[in-house]
């Protein structure tokens, strides 16, 4: 968040007439996202993970997904309130951070931001696998674990060369090493690149490659192994809504990289766009736990059995009827 009033006093006289509309929209918007968004947003994506992991036997390929994408919507929500109410914003802070905790948390954001594009990507891709290859254990929830642990590997792996340059930039100033490292256009386009680009084009990719099998009926596609065409819809669902949420995010990046961050020097339109967007990004975490849980098939019947479990508590509860019938059967 910022203020109308940085801009004054330094040399360009009155900040424009739009300016201090510009001011109230964001402020309402980020307090409605603190009030209502980040409940949502903690509660879905607790219940998501909790619901799945309850029964993991049950798991399939993009359950996992979806719970690495709650696990990183979890940190997204937690890290909202010091973002849009911390040192950035600079019309109503409300506390004030170190150099140190605001690397820690831009860095985090950075890594939430690669987790949930890249395991939208690789969704994307296995749900490829999955429909033209159904049974080939190519995309099984094993693999699937074993992908996301690495991308949480790579996330931070890919952050560190960003957190050297913000380190360069915010704390180690006095440092002669630092010297050609104290402007952000390298770490911006690292993130940009890597962050964006390199998963947009694998999950536009995967879309493409989705609709040609789709158009061919095979006999294959009457193998009970496929998955539920419901997860389809789901995917086709999170992946526009996710790319649509942080695709501002990255082009404000790519727009004002290099730019002082402190907004003394930007006009109220780029840092209206840029806090608009970084508030559009942080909305992702509450938006895909909702997809998850209006367009799945099969989470009603797993809540319910989250339900019935932690009523039970320690005591053994009765067995499903249906489920004696199909094994007696």
């Amino acid at each position: 968040m910022w203020s109308c009033s940085p801009l004054n006093g330094t040399g360009r006289g009155e900040g424009p007439p739009l300016c201090p509309h510009f001011h109230a929209v964001l402020s309402v918007c980020s307090l409605l996202y603190l009030l209502v968004g980040v409940p949502v947003g903690l509660g879905y994506n607790a219940l998501l993970v909790l619901v799945n992991l309850q029964d993991q036997s049950a798991m399939t390929m993009p359950d996992v997904y979806f719970v690495n994408m709650a696990v990183a919507g979890l940190v997204l929500s937690a890290l909202a309130p010091a973002h849009l109410l911390g040192p950035g914003a600079s019309g109503w802070a409300l506390w004030g951070f170190s150099s140190e905790a605001q690397v820690t948390l831009l860095v985090l954001f950075n890594v939430c931001a690669l987790v949930t594009l890249y395991s939208t990507a690789l969704l994307s891709l296995d749900c490829y696998i999955e429909r033209a290859l159904p049974r080939t254990y190519m995309s099984s929830v094993y693999n699937t674990r074993h992908v996301c642990g690495f991308v949480w590997g790579g996330a931070l792996l890919t952050s560190f060369s960003s957190l050297l340059f913000y380190v360069c930039r915010h704390v180690a100033l006095q440092v002669s090493e630092c010297a050609k490292m104290q402007h952000t256009e390298a770490a911006d386009a690292v993130v940009v690149s890597i962050g964006y680009l390199v998963p947009g084009l694998a999950v536009l990719y995967a879309l493409v490659l989705i609709s040609r099998v789709r158009k061919e009926d095979t006999p294959l596609d009457q193998d009970s192994g496929r998955l539920d065409p419901s997860v389809h819809r789901l995917l086709l669902a999170t992946a526009c809504t996710q790319f649509a949420l942080w695709t501002p995010h990255y082009l404000t990046l790519l727009a004002l990289r290099g730019r002082p961050e402190d907004g003394h020097h930007l006009g109220a339109l780029p840092l209206f766009a840029k806090d608009l967007a970084r508030l559009l990004a942080f909305s992702s975490s509450a938006v895909t736990p909702l997809l998850y849980r209006y367009v799945n098939r099969s989470f009603p019947s797993k809540l319910r059995r989250l339900v019935k479990k932690m009523h039970c508590g320690r005591q053994s509860c009765s067995t499903d009827p249906a489920g004696v019938q199909q094994v007696l059967a």
